[in-house]
């Protein structure tokens, strides 16, 4: 091979190994299709111009298995389980069992990019069982759960990665202070809304929200003080704590659970198809391992014959089914089964007022 040929192919081999591998391709949406008819995969507009490191930026929950996993939650307790001779319906909504919370229950948050889905799935369903037990439908703040539930307290790395079941337990030790979303700053009604704008790794320009940027954001810093500066409580006052935290295994338990105190968090595995997801009930098809996730368990059902855990994601409404993906019960599909964290809330210690 001649010299002056080398010198020609370099830059083309340099951009070869430069190029970043797209999470999403018209390849494989019609791979995963041609494979099953359960659920329908589809160029999602919140990656359809993302790469696969970028997904994996969001699969920030530290499984079982991992050298730096933690367990941090004992079973629940019996004298917690007053529905185990209940029959539990085919269909079940956290949504409409409880329509007063509706509007915190089927709220889809936005992460952003950054590892934070373990505060988020966790902070969420805490936010539907406090909203259930107390009647309060004020928005809790995930800011703060990824800022002060850190490695001290829950052995987790904010943006980096953290544990969903530590969360609950920070829930019950500590609490977690409100906080809505990004365009709730400046409002000043909650204490710390989540400070990372929401976006997309679209194509258009003219897409809903900004494009995602090209790294991790910083984990964000609060401290102490809440980020608003009009709001009318101190952060130590304004903190809501959960009465109890304890694990969850199996598909009944959750269910019992789920029907006497609402939203449950749950772990999964991400494969390279999930991103892809439309609608139907997803199992995992084909595409490599990219890194664990947390959720919002809502509820259950059956399409098609396909039982199913209605799952709320917090990668904003443009992914999935606005934002929500029905996923396969009764297989453990991704481990969904096998670490779920909840807790309970004492209306009596924390009333609204």
């Amino acid at each position: 091979m001649s010299r002056s040929f080398l010198v020609l192919a370099m830059p083309a081999l340099a951009a070869a190994v430069a190029a970043p591998e797209m999470a999403i391709t018209q390849d494989l949406v019609e791979e995963i299709n041609s494979k099953q008819s359960s659920w329908t995969a589809h160029v999602s507009p919140r990656f359809a111009n993302a790469t696969v490191d970028d997904v994996k930026m969001l699969c920030g929950t530290i499984l079982k298995g991992d050298p730096l996993y933690r367990e941090a939650l004992l079973p629940k307790p019996e004298e917690l389980d007053l529905l185990r001779d209940e029959t539990i319906p085919s269909d079940f909504d956290v949504r409409t069992n409880w329509p007063k919370c509706a509007s915190v229950s089927g709220h889809i948050r936005d992460q952003s990019s950054c590892g934070s889905c373990w505060a988020f799935g966790s902070t969420e369903a805490f936010n539907d069982r406090r909203c259930i037990a107390t009647g309060d439908t004020v928005l809790l703040s995930p800011e703060d759960t990824v800022s002060n539930c850190n490695f001290w307290h829950c052995f987790s790395m904010g943006c980096n990665g953290g544990h969903p079941a530590q969360a609950w337990k920070w829930f019950t030790n500590k609490g977690v202070v409100t906080g809505g979303d990004f365009d709730d700053m400046g409002k000043g009604d909650t204490c710390a809304p989540y400070s990372l704008q929401p976006c997309a790794h679209h194509v258009a320009a003219s897409a809903k929200y900004p494009a995602c940027p090209s790294s991790e954001y910083a984990t964000p810093k609060i401290g102490s003080t809440c980020t608003e500066s009009e709001y009318a409580k101190s952060y130590s006052a304004d903190k809501k704590k959960a009465s109890s935290s304890y694990s969850l295994s199996g598909v009944e338990k959750i269910q019992r659970d789920m029907m006497q105190y609402g939203s449950a968090t749950g772990t999964i595995t991400v494969y390279a198809d999930f991103p892809t997801y439309q609608s139907g009930v997803y199992s995992h098809t084909s595409g490599k391992y990219l890194g664990g996730h947390a959720i919002k368990i809502a509820g259950w059902g059956t399409e098609n014959g396909e039982d199913y855990w209605l799952i709320a994601n917090s990668w904003n409404e443009m992914w999935g089914d606005h934002g929500f993906v029905k996923m396969k019960r009764g297989s453990n599909e991704c481990g969904i089964e096998s670490s779920v964290s909840a807790g309970t809330v004492s209306a009596e210690g924390d009333m609204v007022v």
